[in-house]
């Protein structure tokens, strides 16, 4: 029974909600890019079309392939963060994956508003604050 008073010391109890931001940002940003990479002509297409008539119409193709690496990689420090934190009991990995997913969505949001796309940017903006609530609750100490 040592081991199960261990899962539920005050420690975890109090980092259940870092944990569970952390959780929350895996599935998001894995489930996002992993889609762009197993459909990624139709990703391309759709966002061609999307920024056919911004700024940003010529560097779809450029745009593509980094976002999908900012979201893989987002998706992946998350997951990582939290076996990290089970194992080590350090919030490291879960404050890069934060800071790393205010990036990625800056990103995103910057390419929304670019298009003229306002509800899409507005969208962006509560997983924007999840990132930044991630950040906070695992600043290094």
């Amino acid at each position: 029974m040592a081991g199960v008073e261990g899962v539920f010391s005050g420690e975890n109890l109090r980092n259940l909600p870092v944990l569970f931001a952390g959780l929350l940002m895996a599935i998001l940003f894995l489930q996002s890019g992993l889609d762009k990479v197993f459909n990624y002509k139709g990703n391309l297409e759709w966002l061609t079309g999307h920024f056919g008539k911004s700024p940003l119409k010529g560097t779809v193709g450029l745009m593509l392939p980094v976002l999908t690496l900012m979201e893989v990689a987002t998706g992946l420090l998350s997951s990582v963060g939290i076996i990290y934190y089970l194992l080590a009991g350090t919030l490291a990995f879960l404050f890069a994956a934060g800071a790393m997913g205010a990036l990625t969505l800056t990103a995103l949001f910057f390419g929304q508003r670019m298009a003229q796309d306002y509800p899409g940017a507005a969208v962006l903006v509560p997983y924007f604050i999840l990132s930044l609530m991630l950040m906070y609750l695992s600043v290094p100490r």
